[in-house]
């Protein structure tokens, strides 16, 4: 399925460092997603430390790719792993779904947006969500291409993209699986991705 029409991101500087994850099917994202919730655990931990280079400001992540790629899947996958216990519901209609977490290292703040139904980037200031952005959580952002550039840098842009891989044993199974292109554009970004 082709991605919704809209308004582009802004060109991003380049990044720290990138790298790619092959996630084969649904049990691959799920242990990202636990890699992913544990890098987030330990690097807040290591910027508790009073020598750290750089406090925890929180983390932003933006989520792209097609419909059906699997952004919410990790969304959930994460948050399961950072101790959500409840549902997860896709904000597609909320546009946000916050989450107060008892994480290791104390109280976490997770914010999970989809910005899909947005039709103008002015929307997404409208709405009042760069509050959100400044409370040291963590921001997960489905769709941020909606908003334009009033997101600013992420510290990190996962890019979700489907892999076709037909099976050796028959010609017509095609497993649909997922290529993770994940690009880190702060240091805090970096160290996280780093330890994925």
């Amino acid at each position: 399925m082709p991605e919704n029409p809209a308004p582009s991101t802004p060109d991003l500087p380049a990044a720290l460092i990138e790298r790619r994850f092959e996630l084969r099917d649904e049990a691959a994202t799920l242990a990202f997603g636990g890699r992913f919730a544990q890098a987030i655990i330990d690097t807040r931990e290591d910027t508790r430390d009073p020598a750290s280079s750089e406090p925890f400001h929180g983390l932003q992540v933006q989520l792209i790719g097609d419909l059906g790629a699997g952004k919410t899947t990790l969304v959930r996958a994460t948050l399961r792993a950072l101790g959500h216990a409840g549902r997860v519901k896709s904000p597609t209609y909320t546009l946000v779904e916050p989450y107060s977490l008892d994480a290791p290292g104390g109280p976490l703040d997770v914010y999970h947006f989809d910005l899909y139904r947005f039709a103008d980037p002015a929307e997404w200031a409208d709405a009042g969500f760069r509050e959100y952005f400044d409370r040291g959580a963590v921001c997960l952002v489905e769709w941020p291409q909606q908003a334009g550039g009033l997101l600013g840098v992420p510290d990190l842009v996962f890019a979700l993209t489907l892999s076709h891989a037909s099976t050796p044993t028959t010609q017509t199974n095609e497993e649909e699986g997922r290529v993770l292109t994940a690009r880190a554009f702060s240091e805090t970004g970096k160290t996280c991705l780093e330890r994925c």
